[in-house]
């Protein structure tokens, strides 16, 4: 019982992280500052002129993807940054899909068994 609570709160939290995902790729000028990111990093300043929108509005597209994990802010000198988490992309859509897909439960189930210890090898279990 206690064990699927504990599940059941691991699920809610990757559950979550993919709404945060899903909600950053919703919007098309966030979609847009990803493609603006796939090769090389950029400052809001020269993210925001590829825009006809407010800095501020820039600023908030670019908070919404830095909270899904989606890209990253880093300071140099008096300018920040913004450039792709190169996997977190991938990986939250692989999980998505092994969450939904039928095959990859049973797999994903048995693997955090087994990375808990509470799974015997089958060499164990066949007495080899």
């Amino acid at each position: 019982m206690i064990e699927d609570n504990i599940s059941d709160a691991e699920t809610a939290a990757g559950s979550s992280a993919i709404q945060r995902v899903f909600e950053a790729l919703s919007s098309q000028p966030r979609r847009k500052i990803l493609a603006y990111l796939a090769h090389s990093s950029l400052t809001a300043g020269e993210i925001a002129a590829r825009f006809d929108m407010s800095k501020p509005s820039i600023s908030q597209h670019l908070s919404i993807l830095e909270t899904a994990g989606l890209i990253a802010k880093e300071r140099h000198g008096q300018f920040i940054h913004y450039s792709l988490v190169q996997n977190n992309l991938v990986n939250t859509l692989n999980g998505f899909v092994q969450d939904v897909c039928p095959v990859s439960r049973p797999i994903k189930r048995e693997s955090k068994e087994l990375a808990s210890g509470k799974v015997e090898t089958k060499s164990r279990k066949s007495g080899d």
